[in-house]
């Protein structure tokens, strides 16, 4: 009963004028920045953390959820008329939505592909409120060794955010604390890295960093290259409505893509990509006509976006009740929450229960927003989608400068941004990612008051982590997720070792 009086709460604030707003800014720009190919909510999100500084916490975190699980349905509409994926859990969704779009069957596929990311959210929300509860009342157990071993456990995600080298993936990493270290110690006063920049002493601000690292250097990486697309299909998109056929076909992969999207949300790393792409091998598996996959099988569209969607609301359990963001996008959310003072973990619940049950009660709707709002205005996508890059690009640059200068009105952070947006033009155009990078900025400063804290209480002892047991299977679990990581890239690596040096 605790449940739905908590959630009926959290529907009281939703549907406060203002918190109603940015749910419906929030998913419309998710849904717009799905559509778009190139942009990503990771993105979006950069742009528009400013905006969130002058508005409640409950009603930032309101729309930038939005765009997360927003960009997961819009993805899925140019995968299916122009088999370019808005998003890159959307690939999976360009080998049988594009064929059923040359079929004539657009409608279908753009409708199902509806219906089943609602069900699936639905479904994933469920399972957040009854997973979530449980989870932050063990974790209230946890004190600073504890947290240690969850923040080791947290950069250690970073090899799964790696979809390159490993190596790299650290360095990037290791970058990101430095980074983070910027400003001025917490235990003694003294100045970091600063340079004698007095603007340092405050830090790096997350938003130009992470503007600069996503918005600008996509700007620079579409200047030097133009971006080709598919031709978007002409003809008229009827029968959005999917007939008792493709249900009848499609309710049993809904309904797995969402159990499995998930569970595999949780994990680490890109669970929205992995999730449709095993939900797509598991419906070929399971089919009886496997031949008709990759050539209109509707079960191709209904799993996998299924399983993205369910999967984008499974990232919230350890952001909420742990406080471990389980990709980037977590990760800004992790920020834009500490930059309101609130820090996501297993006091989140009940010190802030508004923040948890407000946003729980506002995808509900934001979902039944996502639903009314793709089916509809489809024909105005595909006007979008012909919009030119060098008109978006220059209104992208503009946005991120006026966001980055109106934090603090700073002509620094602008700076900053610009100085990040190159780093970040740089590191991409030499195949380096910016992933864990963020992911260590905003995790580092937490290790490490967890790693003082933990050795004041001990004496400056380090076994306080191993003879505390969920500190001690923290760090296990850490260096069992390095070993199964490190291991295969070395031997893969051994293997490429040709046969006469060995010799």
């Amino acid at each position: 009963m605790d449940v739905f009086h908590n959630l009926i709460s959290g529907f009281s604030l939703i549907l406060q004028p203002d918190n109603l707003f940015f749910c419906f800014i929030g998913v419309f720009i998710g849904t717009l920045i799905g559509v778009l190919p190139g942009i990503g909510p990771v993105g979006a999100m950069s742009l528009l953390l400013p905006a969130t500084y002058k508005v409640s916490p409950l009603a930032s975190v309101i729309m930038l959820a939005g765009i997360y699980y927003g960009a997961q349905y819009g993805g899925s509409t140019t995968s299916i008329l122009v088999n370019i994926p808005g998003e890159s859990s959307s690939v999976v969704t360009c080998l049988d939505g594009y064929q059923m779009a040359r079929q004539g069957r657009a409608g279908p596929a753009l409708g199902i592909a509806a219906f089943g990311s609602f069900i699936a959210g639905t479904l994933g929300l469920i399972g957040l409120m009854l997973v979530a509860p449980p989870l932050a009342s063990i974790a209230l157990r946890f004190g600073p060794p504890e947290y240690f071993s969850l923040m080791c456990l947290g950069l250690t995600i970073l090899i799964y955010l790696a979809s390159g080298s490993i190596i790299r993936a650290i360095m990037m990493a290791a970058f990101g604390v430095i980074i983070g270290c910027i400003g001025q110690d917490p235990e003694t006063g003294s100045s970091r890295f600063v340079f004698g920049v007095p603007d340092l002493l405050d830090g790096i601000g997350l938003a130009p960093f992470v503007m600069g690292l996503f918005g600008i250097s996509e700007v620079f990486l579409n200047i030097e290259q133009s971006l080709k697309s598919g031709k978007i299909l002409e003809a008229k998109i009827k029968g959005l409505l999917p007939n008792w056929q493709d249900w009848k076909d499609s309710i049993m992969p809904i309904l797995r893509g969402s159990v499995l999207g998930f569970f595999l949300g949780i994990l680490p790393g890109g669970g929205a990509v992995i999730a449709s792409f095993a939900s797509y091998a598991i419906e070929k598996k399971v089919s009886k006509h496997p031949e008709k996959f990759g050539k209109g099988a509707i079960e191709g569209v209904a799993g996998p976006e299924s399983a993205n969607n369910a999967a984008s609301e499974g990232a919230f359990v350890p952001l909420l009740t742990l406080g471990i963001p389980p990709n980037v996008v977590m990760a800004l959310l992790l920020g834009a929450l500490m930059i309101h003072g609130i820090t996501p973990g297993p006091l989140l619940i009940p010190k802030h229960p508004e923040i948890f049950w407000g946003v729980i009660a506002s995808m509900y709707l934001g979902n039944a927003m996502l639903l009314v709002l793709n089916l509809p205005l489809i024909g105005m996508w595909v006007q979008v989608l012909k919009v030119p890059y060098k008109v978006l690009f220059p209104l992208i640059l503009l946005f991120c400068l006026i966001g980055a200068y109106s934090i603090n009105n700073s002509t620094f952070d602008v700076s900053i941004m610009m100085v990040f947006g190159v780093l970040g033009y740089l590191i991409r155009k030499y195949k380096f990612e910016g992933a864990p990078m963020v992911l260590a900025f905003v995790l580092g400063p937490m290790l490490e008051n967890s790693l003082r804290q933990s050795l004041l209480l001990s004496d400056g002892s380090f076994l306080i982590f191993f003879t505390r047991p969920i500190s001690a299977g923290g760090m296990i679990v850490t260096f069992l997720m390095l070993i199964s990581c490190i291991i295969p890239a070395l031997r893969k690596k051994r293997e490429e070792i040709p046969m006469e040096e060995v010799e």
